[in-house]
């Protein structure tokens, strides 16, 4: 609806990624984009929600733009709604920054979201939701009770309707014992939407 500037209040569905601690979710989103820009590390490193606005241009408009000295494919934060992010290892930094901003310096959660729209020829129309991974032990400052806080802000995701579920486990896991499953499933357990 944005190419033929049309407002619609058409929500369309959002991919919310959901696994424990150090499973691969960020790899998995950046498969999908096609770009390697979300920070990794050991322990927890995604410690916000991310929400990824994947939007499509059109070839047609990269000549223009090329034609203009934009680059082709771009990042946008909307805390920097001015600045154009055309180096992909200049926006994983620019998370890790926004990231210690909201959550602080010592592995602590937030449930503010850092928003970043990704312009490419390259991806689909798509939202996708990065989240902290599940875990049961708190490390450095992070309250006893970190299960539960990373717990409530998964559901705050997943509940939502237009909201598919992708659970993503490692590979060496028996799917018997995925925590990311068996979430999904206690909030719908018919399995239409995960």
């Amino acid at each position: 609806f944005t190419q033929a500037n049309v407002q619609s209040n058409i929500e369309l569905p959002q991919i919310v990624v959901v696994g424990a601690q150090s499973t691969g979710k960020s790899s998995v989103l950046e498969s999908i984009v096609g770009k390697d820009f979300l920070p990794r590390g050991a322990g927890i490193v995604t410690r916000t929600p991310i929400i990824l606005h994947l939007i499509h241009v059109y070839p047609k408009k990269f000549a223009k733009e090329e034609k203009e000295g934009k680059p082709q494919e771009y990042a946008v934060f909307q805390h920097k709604p001015n600045e154009i992010f055309d180096d992909f290892d200049a926006v994983r930094k620019e998370i890790e920054n926004r990231t210690h901003v909201i959550a602080g310096e010592n592995k602590g959660i937030s449930k503010q979201a850092i928003l970043l729209d990704i312009y490419s020829p390259n991806v689909l129309d798509l939202t996708l939701v990065d989240l902290p991974g599940l875990t049961k032990v708190p490390v450095g400052s992070q309250p006893q009770d970190i299960d539960i806080i990373i717990r409530q802000l998964v559901l705050e995701q997943i509940l939502n309707p237009r909201s598919i579920i992708l659970a993503v486990s490692a590979a060496n896991m028996d799917i018997a014992n995925s925590d990311s499953l068996q979430l999904a499933r206690e909030v719908e357990p018919k399995g239409e939407r995960t």
